[in-house]
């Protein structure tokens, strides 16, 4: 009997951290304050920043592999500040890189890095701290497009891609 208890407490304690997760990932323009919990698949050594064409949203910037970065409002270019931590990070893993950038249609003059609290560098454009949306599952989704009126792919200039914004609450679903 002790064992069963241990497992379901087990599988309880499970639901809760799905449940949280699932939850910050809804409301995801939130940024929590602590050590970022960025994918470990997001950090490269040397990166590749170029451009794609989007349908509806015009020429974008993509990682190496194709997908869509993004900027978040309630971070800020001038001086360039990073606000998505915790579980904002989650769902919004931070696009960092270890080593050299590399642009493709980029001017280079515009790419650089932030230190984020915990360690790591951020990738960011024109100022702006640059992150991936974890629905992104192939490259050129763009379903982080708009969502909760704070996130937007990011232009070569890097300003927001306006082409298809959405109304503000999940956008490209």
């Amino acid at each position: 009997m002790h064992a069963t208890t241990k497992h379901l407490t087990g599988y309880a304690a499970t639901g809760v951290a799905i449940l949280t997760l699932t939850l910050a990932g809804c409301g995801s323009g939130g940024s929590a304050s602590g050590a970022s919990h960025a994918t470990p698949a997001a950090a490269t050594t040397g990166t590749t920043l170029m451009t794609a064409k989007v349908a509806k949203l015009g020429t974008v910037v993509t990682d190496s592999k194709g997908y869509i970065l993004y900027r978040f409002d309630a971070d800020s270019a001038h001086p360039t500040k990073v606000s998505c931590y915790g579980t904002c990070a989650v769902v919004w893993p931070a696009a960092t890189v270890k080593g050299s950038v590399t642009v493709k249609g980029i001017h280079k003059s515009l790419v650089s890095t932030v230190k984020r609290t915990g360690g790591g560098s951020q990738l960011t454009l024109a100022g702006w701290p640059l992150y991936r949306y974890d629905k992104d599952t192939k490259p050129k989704q763009a379903h982080g497009q708009g969502v909760d009126g704070t996130w937007w792919a990011v232009t070569p200039s890097g300003a927001k891609a306006m082409a298809h914004a959405a109304s503000g609450m999940g956008g490209g679903y």
